[in-house]
């Protein structure tokens, strides 16, 4: 299984980008929960948004409104549009997947769920 993150950058704050992750070696890609974790220096991941294996979105409520995630089961791709983006969402973030059938999580506290990871973005939104 290889997950592969890209569309990290530097971004003024307010603005967006759209985050991407190729992934291959999952079988049944339909099947998979996936999701977006992120984690700033010195301090502990953080879920970002999770896609549960029923196509069902959900997003810590630092992200509500700003971004969206969302899975393209024909490309085996997961994708995060982020926007109005501040200085607090500067992060690695990390594409993940799972291989139990998921339904009914949230971000918060679902990392130990997820056993696949990719190597992380990095996201840092300054002036």
């Amino acid at each position: 299984v290889r997950l592969v993150e890209s569309g990290g950058a530097l971004v003024q704050p307010g603005g967006s980008l759209r985050l991407s992750c190729a992934a291959s070696g999952l079988t049944n890609f339909d099947d998979y929960a996936m999701g977006w974790f992120r984690q700033a220096p010195g301090q502990e991941r953080e879920g970002v948004a999770v896609i549960d294996s029923s196509g069902r979105a959900t997003y810590a409520d630092s992200v509500k409104g700003r971004f969206t995630a969302s899975k393209d089961n024909a490309k085996n791709s997961l994708h995060l549009q982020m926007n109005s983006l501040n200085p607090e969402d500067t992060a690695m973030y990390y594409c993940t997947a799972s291989a139990l059938f998921l339904t009914r999580i949230q971000p918060q506290g679902s990392s130990s769920l997820f056993g696949y990871w990719g190597q992380g973005t990095q996201v840092t939104v300054s002036s």
